[in-house]
């Protein structure tokens, strides 16, 4: 049966349409292959920075210098060997693909919907469409970065430290808590605390919903995403589009991309200037995250932790460990978006 007239021509939407199928797919492999490769290349540094922030009483004796934290992982390698330098890097794995490819296609999304055009390309924007994408990521894959600072956090002396159990402190085994074993103790953190307790309220929530036990931390960490997302992916833009800009499709002779030395020095200012804007909230969030363990009992609120930490070191305590965060975060950010500009260009998108 003949048709009325003629079909018209499929016409498949290109590979470069930011909404198609193809490079939502695409864009999520390059972004959470970059940020498994980069989270793998700072993993030790990572480890210590948490121990530091989080206040551990083994390695509070090292923060506050470079050396310190070279220090801090010499004794995590003699206590432990390599595998200690890598505790809690199969959460980070597990957590950070998933975490990286969101916040990758979302800020391609959101990019193309605030900025169609490079007219339309404005800092403020830039700024929102990183805050947007990192704050969709965070919602999506806290849980698993709960578990993985808890896995990181756990040292071999808190092993001795566990109810109803004694191992002399000079014969007890490296501790290595398993994926499913940090999972299990935050699920059943706060059982045995009273109803009535000065948090009261907060553990019959836990109660009744205890999956909100694995977003300890969460409110702080939305708030954080916000200034350090948004100053990444605002800076790594700005300099993309003063130093290199995208080539002129109507002259074919400036056409150029970045190269790979520029990617990496781009995404290393961009990750200076987020980390230091960030900071003070990251550590909060750490606390927060380990108060299980040092507050078994009852739920510590952002407010009583910004406090603590006031009272404990001043204004400086909200930056414990900011040297080695730059150590981490610079290399960090810029392999990301270098894996992330090289991974797009090789799928085709």
């Amino acid at each position: 049966m003949s048709s009325a007239g003629p079909r018209p021509p499929h016409t498949p939407r290109p590979k470069d349409d930011k909404q198609s199928f193809h490079y939502i797919i695409r864009s999520g492999i390059a972004g959470g292959t970059a940020g498994c490769i980069a989270k793998t290349v700072v993993a030790p540094l990572d480890r210590v920075k948490i121990l530091f922030q989080a206040s551990s009483p083994e390695f509070q004796k090292y923060a506050g210098t470079w050396s310190g934290a070279f220090r801090a992982a010499s004794q995590i390698y003699q206590d432990n060997g390599a595998r200690g330098l890598l505790q809690g890097h199969s959460a980070t794995l597990l957590r950070i693909f998933p975490y990286a490819a969101i916040k990758f296609i979302a800020y391609d999304q959101v990019e193309h919907i605030l900025m169609p055009t490079r007219e339309s390309q404005t800092n403020a924007r830039r700024f929102a469409a990183g805050a947007i994408s990192g704050m969709v990521s965070v919602f999506f894959t806290y849980p698993l970065e709960l578990i993985r600072v808890r896995m990181a956090f756990s040292t071999r002396a808190q092993s001795v430290q566990v109810p109803h159990t004694f191992h002399p402190p000079q014969s007890s085994p490296p501790h290595r808590p398993s994926f499913l074993a940090a999972m299990s103790q935050i699920y059943h953190e706060g059982a045995s605390a009273p109803p009535h307790s000065a948090s009261g309220s907060a553990n019959n929530i836990f109660t009744r919903v205890p999956v909100v036990k694995f977003y300890r931390g969460f409110s702080v960490t939305l708030v954080g995403i916000v200034p350090y997302a948004g100053t990444s992916f605002l800076t790594w833009g700005f300099l993309q589009a003063y130093f290199a800009p995208p080539p002129d499709p109507t002259s074919p002779s400036a056409r150029r991309r970045p190269s790979p030395l520029a990617d990496l020095t781009f995404g290393a200012v961009a990750g200076a200037v987020s980390q230091t804007v960030s900071y003070p909230f990251e550590v909060v969030r750490r606390r927060m995250q380990v108060g299980g363990l040092t507050h078994p009992e009852r739920w510590m609120h952002w407010s009583e932790t910004v406090r603590n930490v006031w009272a404990t070191r001043g204004w400086k305590g909200f930056y414990v460990g900011l040297s080695i965060g730059y150590l981490k975060i610079v290399p960090m950010t810029a392999v990301s978006f270098t894996v992330w500009q090289w991974g797009k260009r090789v799928l085709g998108v």
